[in-house]
């Protein structure tokens, strides 16, 4: 019994040390990373000079980002998708984006099903964790997945936590949310695209559609998030 007690201690002490070193980590990242790195995606011949001189490791950095990104939920995704369309095209500005997104969401999802909801608290209050009702119904669980990462302006960082915390497993969630994720992703590499051909004017009927199906998602997730659970 005391081999179990000191076991049980010691899982407690290293499940603590991790999310302290992971919120630790977040800050930096944030600060000294988050904040220059969307400055220098909003400058587009230091972008294009990157890729030109550098055709292999500019992808990987691209990945890299569109992964840190997910993970440190508090870096807006916008410009790093974008700037993937700008910098390699929509086919593949799109492909390195999903699958940055994916490797995090992976990750993020087997972090949140060790460690449970203590590993969301890194990122978000309890509060806004709270606030999140719609994975509560069970039986239209998969089908709610699908619908809330595909329609825009839902909180899709959180809910990539979230989904943690719910019995989905993780090929379904994967299989689920990168479908789902697929459109947004693509309007925005083809946002960046349009930029980089200079076509400003599909860059910006692109971002207006993509407003107004970001309003009207934020209604509709409100709208499923405040029934209660079935």
């Amino acid at each position: 019994m005391k081999k179990r007690n000191l076991t049980d201690k010691w899982r407690k002490i290293i499940t603590l040390g991790s999310i302290i070193f992971l919120f630790c980590l977040s800050i930096f990242l944030y600060f000294f990373w988050g904040q220059p790195l969307i400055k220098f995606l909003m400058d587009a011949e230091k972008v294009h000079a990157y890729v030109e001189s550098h055709p292999f490791s500019s992808r990987i950095f691209f990945m890299a980002a569109v992964f840190l990104q997910v993970v440190v939920a508090v870096i807006p995704g916008g410009p790093f998708e974008i700037g993937a369309g700008y910098a390699f095209g929509v086919v593949e500005g799109t492909l390195i984006s999903l699958a940055g997104i994916s490797a995090a969401g992976i990750l993020i999802f087997l972090f949140v099903k060790k460690f449970g909801k203590a590993a969301i608290e890194i990122f978000f209050s309890p509060e806004k964790i709270e606030s999140v009702k719609i994975f509560k119904n069970k039986k239209r669980l998969h089908l709610i997945v699908f619908i809330v990462f595909l329609i825009p302006g839902t909180p899709k960082d959180l809910l990539t936590y979230m989904a943690g915390l719910t019995p989905i497993r993780l090929s379904e969630w994967l299989i689920l949310s990168t479908l789902a994720r697929f459109p947004a992703i693509l309007a925005a590499t083809i946002t960046g695209t349009s930029l980089a051909q200079k076509n400003t004017g599909l860059a910006l009927a692109v971002f207006l559609i993509g407003s107004i199906a970001a309003f009207a998602g934020v209604l509709i997730f409100n709208k499923l998030n405040s029934r209660k659970k079935s």
